[in-house]
């Protein structure tokens, strides 16, 4: 099979995989909304209600990553000549203003709790309902939707997982707070815990954003990714190039794109000065998965004689 055939092929596969779990992660939460809003009436307690909102919000993101994978698969056209592959980066501020927008919620239910007081019903329900919950969200954010974000580099889907991931910590910290109360009679701890859970998800909702906004701001790509691009072309000085410069990088989604000049012996000819970039972009490639590499060749002298250093 040609590389074109079968990277676009290996591409398609990363398409499907991708939607197949912001699916499965659009499941759960439908599942988890549902049960944490009829266990958080039923009992009152405010960590459960917070919880279904950020389980709401979860929903949202999920559904966010679900539509953004499938809108970054489109290939290019006259208006995006590049792709589509930022709406990833896109998705992933917006999930992290969601998640941001449920902590604010949470904060301002607890400290409204701590005002007016709190009374808790079917406490071990409502704590068999958010382990529950732990475990659905751990197994389908460690086991299914971070595993395919690392595979496919797909920003929508980490954003997601670290979404799910979040509501892992605050349904474990709602489960201990449940208890506590239990164990103390201090219904307090209730919505004080739900404060401490949102202030670490607040953390997690920066975390995020930085994260997209590098690539939509075009930052380089990482320092261990560049070294090695440089050691790619680095290793045709003298057989195929003289030299290299002007190299730079930045990424779009999951997909990476790189540019440099290089340098050729004046002697060459055009057709031979096209081969050598070929030869360098189809090695940058096999370097590091999804790039597009644009090779500008250039003779070693200056049209009047001189050497030419740019």
């Amino acid at each position: 099979m040609p590389d074109g055939t079968r990277g676009a092929a290996a591409a398609g596969g990363d398409d499907r995989a991708k939607m197949r779990a912001a699916a499965l992660s659009i499941a759960s939460n439908c599942l988890l909304v549902l049960l944490k809003l009829i266990v958080g009436f039923l009992s009152g307690s405010i960590s459960i209600l917070s919880e279904a909102a950020h389980s709401a919000s979860d929903l949202a993101a999920a559904l966010i990553a679900f539509f953004s994978v499938r809108a970054a698969a489109r290939p290019p056209d006259e208006r995006h000549p590049y792709g589509h592959s930022k709406i990833e980066n896109l998705s992933g501020i917006i999930e992290a203003l969601l998640i941001f927008a449920a902590a604010v919620v949470i904060i301002y239910e607890g400290i409204r709790k701590l005002i007016d007081g709190v009374t808790i019903d079917h406490l071990w329900l409502a704590v068999g309902v958010m382990g529950f919950s732990a475990l659905v969200n751990l197994l389908v954010s460690q086991g299914v939707l971070y595993p395919t974000a690392r595979r496919t580099e797909s920003a929508a889907l980490e954003a997601d997982a670290a979404h799910l991931r979040t509501d892992v910590y605050t349904s474990l910290g709602v489960v201990v707070g449940l208890i506590l109360v239990r164990l103390t009679g201090q219904t307090w701890l209730d919505p004080a815990f739900a404060i401490a859970i949102a202030l670490l998800i607040l953390v997690t909702a920066v975390r995020l954003i930085m994260a997209s906004t590098r690539v939509l701001l075009d930052e380089a790509l990482p320092a261990d990714e560049m070294e090695l691009v440089q050691r790619c072309v680095g290793e045709h000085r003298g057989a195929v190039i003289v030299d290299y410069h002007k190299l730079r990088a930045r990424r779009a989604g999951s997909h990476r794109y790189i540019d440099l000049h290089v340098q050729v012996a004046d002697d060459l000819s055009i057709g031979e000065a096209h081969d050598a970039a070929h030869h360098i972009a189809a090695d940058i490639r096999a370097c590091l998965p999804n790039v597009d590499v644009l090779v500008h060749v250039e003779p070693l002298t200056r049209h009047d004689g001189t050497l030419r250093v740019e």
